[in-house]
């Protein structure tokens, strides 16, 4: 489990939340706080008081992928190929071994066209999904997507979806402006400035939120939960 206990970070203030293996949403209003949260969980920040941790280890400890709401911001190499193969070298997977991966995993999910392409040249879809599975091939035990979906058309998120479903990630936390999305979660936590106003199935916090634009729109038509 990851818990946060008496945590203190600009806005946020979280003073006890467990978060269980799966995949988490993380919804609420711009300005809440999610992404700081976010950047928390990769230890890409330090808070001011308070804890988190993962079996004993606070972030950092753990292999972390991260994912950016623009896709530009995710690249560190200029071409497809070294993209995917950064995180391998990263992990020190033996070089022999780094060509028959990345080229397996592009074939899989249709990236095999890209590989000897420079970044620059993709459409924004292609990035995301460039930066999906390089953040996948880094075999994290926690993946974070930071609203990854709130620039991608339907297909895009298809395909993102199957690279994550196959990613191995013991903890999936997005945030995400998609109601319907996040309540397809294992769990919700909705943040409203910087608190937690629930935490809990798709169900508990929802009902929470009836009326409100946080309410799922597919739940509307339907009455609540889809069949």
């Amino acid at each position: 489990m990851i818990e946060i206990r008496g945590l203190v970070y600009r806005n946020l203030r979280i003073p006890d939340l467990t978060l269980h293996p799966g995949t988490i949403a993380l919804i609420g209003p711009n300005g809440s706080g999610k992404t700081t949260l976010l950047r928390l969980l990769a230890g890409l920040a330090q808070p001011v008081s308070g804890t988190i941790s993962l079996d004993g280890r606070e972030p950092g400890g753990w292999p972390t992928g991260y994912v950016n709401e623009y896709p530009d911001r995710n690249a560190l190499f200029p071409t497809v190929y070294d993209e995917l193969a950064g995180p391998l070298r990263f992990r020190r997977c033996p070089c022999p071994d780094i060509p028959e991966i990345v080229r397996k995993a592009a074939a899989d999910n249709a990236l095999a066209g890209l590989l000897d392409r420079p970044l620059e040249t993709l459409s924004g879809g292609e990035k995301a999904m460039v930066a999906v599975q390089a953040a996948v091939l880094g075999n994290p035990r926690v993946l974070i997507l930071d609203e990854f979906d709130s620039h991608q058309d339907r297909e895009t998120l298809d395909a993102a979806g199957k690279i994550l479903s196959g990613s191995g990630a013991e903890y999936v936390v997005r945030c995400t402006q998609n109601m319907d999305l996040a309540s397809r979660c294992d769990a919700v936590v909705a943040l409203f400035q910087g608190s937690v106003r629930r935490a809990g199935t798709a169900q508990e916090v929802f009902s929470s939120l009836s009326g409100t634009c946080y309410y799922p729109f597919s739940w509307r038509l339907f009455g609540g939960p889809c069949p």
